[in-house]
């Protein structure tokens, strides 16, 4: 996701010189690419995330469409009051890009988990919160946040993620991507866990459970509609994330079935729940959550198997 995104900003940055990148002294191997062809417009501001947060404030109360590029949480909780009150409050032309995010940087431990992002972020004014599910996804999202007025928010893996879909999809903000349709339980999924929820729908399949998978690469604004419609369709609605089942998309999703009249549709949130004392690599932390995809065909084949076995009680 981060080469696609570095690539799409490249051809933006031909088209349109107010697009300007800054990094917290990382990205090597990585953004390169830019700085070579838009020197000018690129600045490595050091290991200084609010310091990167006030310069492209600074620059983009100057005109200038200004993207900030750094791992995981760095560029969000270290900075958090600079993008609080310098970006949000003031409806600036700055977008967030954290790579990483969820658990690849695991082996680094807690302080390079990005796994309470998504729930800062959407809680802040005028933040659009987006986490493609694909290298598609990320360069369409790309294109849009840079066209988007206002303070935007690019949620991206460390690299490597599969491309998911054979045909680009239509991308808009608030709208979700329907994936594969299924009866029985709707799978909705944010980010680059996508491919795992969709690996575990074919598993649910082969234990005769229907599953449609819906990519929402759009947390805020959420596509309320698509969230009801599933409810309305299907017995439960499940939600996939790399991220803290606090705060983040299924929280999002849970308070739109709480405010809507009754569906019938339960609610299962997967999502990281093993304590920050957990270190390793992605597979083994995503294992340890439950968020491969076996353990996500578990956790919901336990739960419809059990609803089913309470209604054949009554």
């Amino acid at each position: 996701m981060r080469n696609t995104f570095v690539s799409t900003l490249c051809e933006l940055a031909e088209r349109d010189d107010r697009i300007w990148l800054l990094c917290g002294d990382l990205g090597y191997s990585v953004l390169e690419k830019f700085a070579a062809r838009f020197p000018d417009r690129y600045v490595n501001v050091g290991v200084a995330e609010q310091n990167m947060t006030g310069v492209a404030a600074g620059l983009a109360m100057a005109g200038k469409v200004v993207f900030t590029y750094s791992i995981a949480n760095f560029p969000i909780m270290r900075c958090l009051e600079q993008v609080r009150n310098d970006i949000c409050y003031h409806r600036l032309n700055v977008k967030i890009v954290a790579v990483g995010c969820g658990l690849p940087y695991g082996t680094h431990g807690y302080t390079h988990h990005g796994v309470e992002d998504v729930a800062v972020m959407r809680a802040l004014p005028n933040m659009t919160v987006v986490a493609p599910g694909d290298p598609i996804e990320a360069r369409l999202a790309t294109h849009t946040l840079a066209e988007r007025e206002g303070p935007g928010y690019l949620r991206l893996g460390k690299g490597g993620e599969a491309t998911v879909h054979a045909d680009e999809p239509v991308f808009q903000i608030g709208r979700a991507i329907p994936v594969r349709e299924g009866g029985d339980v709707t799978l909705i999924a944010a980010g680059a866990i996508l491919a795992e929820t969709i690996r575990a729908a074919e598993l649910l399949a082969e234990r005769g459970i229907s599953a449609g998978v819906i990519s929402m690469p759009s947390i805020a604004p959420l596509d309320v509609t698509t969230v009801l419609e599933a409810a309305a369709r299907t017995r439960w609605i499940v939600t996939v994330e790399e991220h803290s089942v606090t705060g983040g998309l299924g929280s999002a999703v849970a308070e739109v079935l709480a405010e809507a009249p009754a569906t019938g549709a339960r609610l299962l949130r997967c999502g990281v729940t093993a304590g920050p004392y957990s270190v390793g690599g992605q597979a083994y932390l995503r294992g340890l959550n439950q968020l491969d995809a076996a353990g996500i065909a578990q956790r919901v084949a336990s739960v419809v198997d059990m609803a089913g076995a309470r209604a054949g009680r009554r």
